[in-house]
Order: C-alpha cells, then sequence, then structure tokens
C-alpha cells in the first residue's frame, strides 16, 4: 500500500505520544483539560489509531493481492472516525459525540473482518489460522463494549459488571487482536510451515489467551477459581513462548540473511519484550501481588506499556523496515533508538516507582518530572521515523 497509509498511522501514534506527555506534565503543572477525558483520547488514539489501522494497512499488503478500491475508502472512513474521537475525548470524555465516533469505528472494524475473511490469499495453513484467530477475538472483545451500557444503566459505572466489561474488551484486544495478528504477521515474514510444533503452538497461544482473562475479572470479582484459572493460564503462557522460541529458532539464518541489522534489532526488541510480559505474568501467581497489584497504576501502566510499546509496537516497526518504506540511514536510526530508549526509561521509572510505592518505601525524588522528560523522547523518534518515511523517494 502506498506510503500515505503508513505516515496517516504514525501520525496519529506521534498524537497519542503528544497526549501521553501531556498527561505526564499534569503532575508538574497544570493543563486545562481534563485529566480523564485525555486518557479516552490517549488510549484511544494509540489502540485504534496506531496498532489497529497499521494492522489493517499490514493485513492487506500481505494478504490481499488485488488491492480493491474499498479498502481505501473503508481505512479513510476509519480515520475519519478517529478524527471524530480525538476531538471529542478531550472536551467531554465518553458523551454522545464521542460513543458516535466510537461506534463507527466498530462497524468499520467488522466490514474489515468480513473483507479480510472473503478476500485473503494465502497458501499457508500458519498464517491462516493465526489471521482468523486474530480477527475472531477482535470480534470477540467488541462484545465487552457493548456490555458497557447495560452495565452503565443496570449497576452504573462502579460496578464490577462494567469494569469487567471494560476488562474483557481490553484483554482480548490486547492479548487476542493485536498480539496473535503481530505474530501471524511474523510468521508469514519467517515462513514458517505447518507442524505438529506449529500446532501445539497455536493450542496453547488460543487456551492461553482464553485463560488469562480470568485475572482481571478476579481483580472485581475475587474468587479463589479464577486466581487458579489464571494460573493455569499463565503455565500454558510460558510453554506457549518456549515453543514459539523454538519454531522461529530454525528460520533465524532466513532472518539474518533478508534483513537490515535495525530490523533484526527490531524484531529481538519484540520478542524480548514478549518474554518480559510473561515473566511478568507470573508474578500473578503469587496470591498476594496478584491481588493488589491493580491498585497501584504505575505497574499497570507499565505493564499495559510494555505490551503496547514493547512487543507490538516492536513487531509494527520491525515490519515497516523489513518492507523497506524508509530510507537506512542516521535519521531513521535515531528516531528507532530515541523511542526505544524513551520506553525504557519511562518503563524503569514506572516499574521502580510502582514496587516502591508497593513496599510503602516513598518516592523516587523528581519523579514526575523524569517521566515527562523521558515521554519526549517517544513522539521525538516517531517524529523522525515519519520525516524519514516522508523524504524517502517512492
Amino acid at each position: 500500500m502506498p506510503k500515505k497509509y503508513v505516515v496517516t498511522c504514525l501520525i496519529n501514534f506521534i498524537i497519542a505520544a503528544i497526549i501521553g506527555v501531556v498527561l505526564r506534565y499534569t503532575f508538574i503543572g497544570t493543563i486545562s483539560f481534563n485529566y480523564r477525558f485525555l486518557t479516552h483520547a490517549h488510549s484511544h488514539i494509540a489502540m485504534l489509531g496506531w496498532v489497529y489501522l497499521m494492522l489493517f494497512v499490514l493485513i492487506v499488503n500481505y494478504f490481499v493481492p488485488e488491492k480493491k478500491s474499498i479498502y481505501n475508502k473503508l481505512f479513510w472512513l476509519t480515520q475519519f472516525s478517529l478524527v471524530g474521537m480525538l476531538l471529542s475525548f478531550p472536551f467531554q470524555g465518553y458523551a454522545a459525540l464521542s460513543i458516535t465516533f466510537s461506534t463507527l469505528h466498530i462497524f468499520c472494524s467488522y466490514y474489515f473482518v468480513y473483507l479480510i475473511w472473503r478476500q485473503h490469499k494465502t497458501n499457508s495453513i500458519v498464517t491462516q489460522k493465526l489471521l482468523k484467530a486474530a480477527l475472531l477475538f477482535m470480534l470477540l472483545s467488541t462484545a465487552g463494549v457493548w456490555c458497557l451500557g447495560p452495565a452503565v444503566s443496570m449497576q452504573g459505572q462502579a460496578s464490577a459488571f462494567y469494569q469487567i466489561a471494560i476488562q474483557f474488551f481490553l484483554h482480548f484486544q490486547f492479548n487476542g487482536w493485536f498480539l496473535i495478528a503481530v505474530i501471524a504477521l511474523f510468521f508469514h515474514v519467517l515462513g514458517i510451515k505447518d507442524s505438529k510444533q506449529f500446532r501445539l503452538f497455536y493450542t496453547l497461544l488460543i487456551i492461553s489467551t482464553v485463560l488469562t482473562l480470568a485475572l482481571p475479572i478476579y481483580w472485581f470479582a475475587p474468587h479463589i477459581v479464577l486466581f487458579w484459572i489464571n494460573g493455569l493460564g499463565v503455565c500454558v503462557q510460558l510453554l506457549m513462548v518456549i515453543v514459539f522460541l523454538r519454531l522461529i529458532k530454525s528460520h533465524q539464518l532466513l532472518l539474518l540473511k533478508n534483513n537490515k541489522k535495525l530490523t533484526i534489532y527490531m524484531y529481538v526488541f519484540a520478542i524480548f519484550c514478549l518474554i518480559l510480559k510473561i515473566g511478568a505474568q507470573l508474578l500473578s501467581l503469587i496470591p498476594e501481588l496478584s491481588e493488589v497489584v491493580y491498585q497501584h497504576r504505575n505497574l499497570v501502566i507499565g505493564f499495559i506499556h510494555l505490551l503496547m510499546l514493547g512487543v507490538i509496537t516492536g513487531f509494527l516497526f520491525g515490519f515497516i523496515l523489513h518492507n523497506k518504506w524508509v530510507a537506512f540511514n542516521g535519521l531513521l536510526n535515531f528516531g528507532i533508538y530515541t523511542f526505544v530508549f524513551g520506553f525504557i526509561l519511562t518503563e524503569v521509572f514506572l516499574i521502580i516507582q510502582g514496587g516502591m510505592f508497593y513496599f510503602k518505601i516513598g518516592a523516587i525524588p523528581n519523579y514526575y518530572l523524569f517521566l515527562f522528560v523521558s515521554s519526549i523522547l517517544l513522539p521525538l523518534g516517531i517524529g523522525s521515523v515519519i520525516i524519514n518515511i516522508l523524504r524517502r523517494k517512492n
């Protein structure tokens, strides 16, 4: 697909990152916007404007050989819904206008699933199974959104029903649709073939994705059964990542041979973050920790960013580099390394401070200032990548 689609996705990403910087600034200064409203704008543009639309571009690029005009129209209609969210969420939060644009995005995503399900073409059983699983999880996740209205009318926004509906949506978006989609694309790039090992990986992936939903439900409806279901899911997930590493090990020479070093570094970075993410989930096997971790916002944000910016964005940047939609030069190196360094710094501050809050040690001196300054590196890195793509000749 033309580079304008990739640039549009990256512009959404830098807008979300800038809003993130503003959110960090609220702890050291004052702004005229409502913090919660800005948080809604930040999360929606990051998830739907960056990850969703970038996956849209990559899936069409890899799996739809005949680029029909309907995809172009659907892309820009989806982008229109995102602009509507960007112009409404910061001023009113969840209200009639923002909900309208959010609903439009959901219907666009349904139509995208319909088109890809019918028109995708691949000779690989591996990518076909993973792609269909990702799309199904995307559809499943929206059930949580449709439950929000009844939850508010029946029990209110403070109810467990409402919170569980949100967690249902987020879990299957991040761990189902987003994560499985990038794995499908990665396996397509590597040319992974169908085998007993892959079928084992696929089974473990699906089972662990479903079972680990038990932890966010446990936060709002604590029951020992949910704790043990999540524990089983985490163990299955650990086995899954071991099989995953074995699967890609046999294809590492192909990866090294056909890609620039920076591309390989991004793939390795994403895989390393995936291992860290599963390692963090292993900590939920500690009963005391699993019960209180949700109460420490720093740890929750750190985990979400590990998955969103480390794993998923790491893979997405890898695909952008792999497809050579960029010019490999000093500006690109600066952009990628600045983004990664900013991500690492913010993660370190979030996790250390979250741990200090957990153990009641106190706060890091000038913590919010350091976090704000570190966050500036993220849009700086993204902006450099955008400029690189715009300067590159077709």
